[in-house]
């Protein structure tokens, strides 16, 4: 009898035992994946049974609303299937398996059903609905053997408001129907709910500031409800950077840990507009080679010297100028015979550490083989790193300066490519107004602030030029660098003859596909685009707003820039201009 009562005397005691936190977050997680399924179910019901059009729209915003409550774990450990859910309705080109794989998931389905639907795409439609399921079991499948600690959970909540700031207010993962703002809430909602859970029993001192933040933003968010009228600088200052300062220092006083790995978006910067928040250091592909000063001051003087030059009379520098943010205000460079143009305009060199590819046709990967490209280029520069080596060894200030920067090495080509790349790394360092508004250090101007939501909205400008950084590089994990297709004209006002990206990959895909670089100091850098067509950023915005090349009548299939016109008014150019101004830094305003 003694045992029997010991035995349900542990049951009790078992039962009674509470779940660790992020145990009581998975079981939340796990039941709105639940509810996801079921929404795409009864969305796929709908078109089955030839419901209303109204009807069929209306399910499919609550289902991909229902999906942004599983987004942030979704994102943080299952990132492959959520690309396969919710990603770009575009192709995509596995370079490994040299094959082109057609997009799938919500996006896809948004183009079916809206603006309009049309029953004659009900087979297709019924057909990706299948493709979605497929992948939304899948989900489920994978989700129950997530491994979740508090640590995972925090570091999701925080780049969740980041996806928020950067792919959603802006339209990103919401392209045809604009429903993000009512998305945004679901976000916030389920941050909401994971938080709670973590000082529901625990004395926080920040916790009431921290849920009134979020019920600040859902509150803003229903009530502005207009995508073209809303206030993204507001929701950003007031509600997101606040929310994530917020979350960090919830975190410290509950010791959770931070995360320890190294990448490009620091895991100790409290917003996404911190001063030093992205980590040079973290795109490199050497992180045994650390930039140091040593290495900075030894590339600085290499490129400044013509010695890397095949015939001793050009230098980097003599196409980077220093007080054009690193170009050379030509259309295209000319070549080192002097003869002719080089194929494409000269890029800055100002931040182009925070990219995971080089060259406009982004063939390769690293820094380093990126300034061993151009410097071995017969019509940029025609030099050998292994010839500048053995001149190099000769001169007793370079060997000087070698022995500085590497204590143990000798003038080698790695060596030399290295000490370039360390030297275009700290050009890396964001210092415009722009940062100064963000970090509530400086005001805008109001056609700035109008600028910037123009930018970050109407203008779909930073559904590619991603902000902080104003590149291709994709928040809010920053691992890749996108190209896009625009349909550029030559001078001729035909479609630029240059096939970019395809001339290395030879995926039809990949026609006139150029890596997006950054703006960031865009108004030193004319003339713009990958051929210089444009003089002028008026010339640029009227180009983005016909549509690009399919707006201008030229046969891009591939275009995937959106081909409809934005509608911006003379002012809202002129705004988009005052807000770009924002983005050069102060060093060049001296």
């Amino acid at each position: 009898m003694k045992k029997i009562y010991g035995l349900f005397f542990l049951l009790a005691l078992v039962a009674c035992q509470k779940k660790d936190k992020h145990q009581e977050v998975n079981e939340l997680f796990q039941s709105d994946i639940t509810l996801l399924i079921e929404k795409v179910a009864k969305l796929k019901y709908s078109v089955q049974s030839d419901s209303t059009e109204v009807q069929i729209q209306r399910q499919f915003l609550e289902a991909h609303q229902s999906y942004k409550k599983v987004e942030m774990i979704s994102e943080y450990y299952s990132p492959a299937v959520s690309k396969a859910i919710n990603g770009p309705a575009i192709p995509e080109f596995e370079e490994n398996d040299k094959v082109t794989v057609p997009p799938e998931g919500f996006q896809v389905i948004e183009e079916l059903v809206f603006p309009k639907y049309d029953k004659e795409h009900k087979k297709e439609l019924l057909q990706e609905l299948g493709i979605l399921s497929a992948n939304l079991a899948r989900l489920e499948k994978v989700s129950k053997s997530n491994q979740l600690t508090d640590a995972h959970v925090f570091d999701a909540m925080r780049l969740e408001v980041y996806r928020i700031v950067t792919l959603g207010i802006t339209g990103f993962d919401s392209p045809v129907v604009l429903n993000s703002l009512p998305e945004a809430v679901a976000a916030l909602e389920t941050i909401e709910k994971y938080y709670k859970v973590y000082v529901e029993d625990k004395p926080v001192s920040n916790s009431n500031q921290v849920l009134e933040i979020l019920k600040k933003g859902q509150h803003y968010l229903k009530t502005n409800t207009n995508f073209n009228a809303f206030d993204r600088a507001y929701f950003i200052k007031e509600i997101a950077n606040p929310l994530n300062k917020g979350l960090f220092k919830t975190r410290s006083e509950l010791g959770i840990p931070l995360m320890k790995e190294q990448r490009g978006l620091k895991t100790t910067a409290q917003t996404l507009f911190d001063s030093g928040a992205f980590d040079p250091e973290a795109f490199s592909g050497f992180p045994d080679y650390q930039t140091t000063p040593e290495k900075i001051a030894l590339g600085k003087k290499l490129f400044n010297d013509p010695v890397l030059s095949g015939n001793n009379t050009r230098s980097c520098a003599s196409c980077h100028h220093v007080d054009k943010a690193f170009t050379d205000g030509l259309e295209r460079a000319v070549t080192l015979d002097g003869k002719s143009m080089l194929q494409r305009n000269t890029p800055t060199l100002n931040h182009i550490a925070f990219q995971r590819v080089f060259f406009d046709d982004s063939r390769v990967s690293y820094l380093e083989d990126q300034a061993i490209a151009v410097i071995k280029n017969e019509n940029e520069m025609h030099g050998s790193l292994e010839k500048s080596a053995l001149v190099l060894q000769k001169n007793p200030n370079y060997v000087r300066d070698f022995k500085k920067a590497f204590p143990k090495g000798a003038i080698n080509e790695f060596e030399i490519k290295n000490a370039l790349a360390s030297y275009i790394r700290s050009l890396s360092q964001y210092d415009s107004k722009f940062d100064g508004y963000m970090q509530n250090k400086e005001n805008f101007t109001s056609d700035e602030k109008a600028g910037f939501n123009l930018f970050a909205g109407k203008a779909k400008c930073a559904t590619c030029h991603f902000i902080p950084l104003t590149n291709g590089t994709v928040p809010p994990n920053f691992d890749r660098s996108e190209s896009e297709i625009l349909g550029v004209p030559n001078k001729n006002k035909k479609l630029d003859g240059d096939l970019g990206k395809f001339v290395i990959t030879q995926a039809a895909i990949h026609k006139h596909s150029f890596k997006t670089p950054t703006i960031r100091n865009i108004t030193l850098t004319a003339p713009y685009m990958h051929n210089g067509v444009y003089n002028t950023l008026e010339e640029v915005i009227d180009f983005y707003n016909e549509g690009g090349g399919v707006g201008l009548g030229f046969d891009v299939p591939n275009q995937t820039l959106p081909e409809d016109k934005l509608n911006l008014s003379e002012l809202e150019k002129k705004q988009l201009i005052a807000f770009m101004r924002t983005l050069t830094d102060k060093k060049y305003l001296k």
